[in-house]
């Protein structure tokens, strides 16, 4: 700690910037964690199941033009998201899962709406 802290001061002394990754290791994660959702759109059959069982409202489903046309896929507002895994177990083709991805830095919680091509 003590390194870090002079390594800033010595840094912001010569006008230089000085960042550090924080935390410095990631922290491993249990098999039950629960993350970000993943969207696999070549099996999605555009049911609306998941945007149906969520509890928060938080899919909604939206037109997306594949290579074989238009279909209706989901939405996910992951501001609002539960991570419940509700969306995951009524997946027909199960296409919908969550991933153990934990970064959500945003400015605006507009970025936190995302869309199906950016679910892959």
């Amino acid at each position: 700690m003590l390194g870090s802290l002079t390594k800033t001061i010595k840094a912001a002394a010569l006008g230089k910037q000085y960042t550090t990754e924080f935390p410095e290791h990631r922290e491993s994660l249990p098999d039950s964690y629960r993350g970000r959702l993943r969207l696999d759109m070549s099996t999605c059959i555009s049911c609306s199941a998941c945007a149906i069982i969520c509890p928060n409202q938080t899919i909604t489903m939206v037109d997306v033009l594949t290579d074989k046309g238009k279909k209706v896929m989901p939405l996910v507002g992951h501001e609002r998201c539960l991570f419940c895994a509700l969306c995951e177990e009524v997946c027909p083709p199960k296409c919908l899962t969550l991933t153990k991805s934990y970064d959500y830095e945003a400015y605006d919680k507009r970025e936190l709406l995302t869309r199906p091509e950016e679910l892959e």
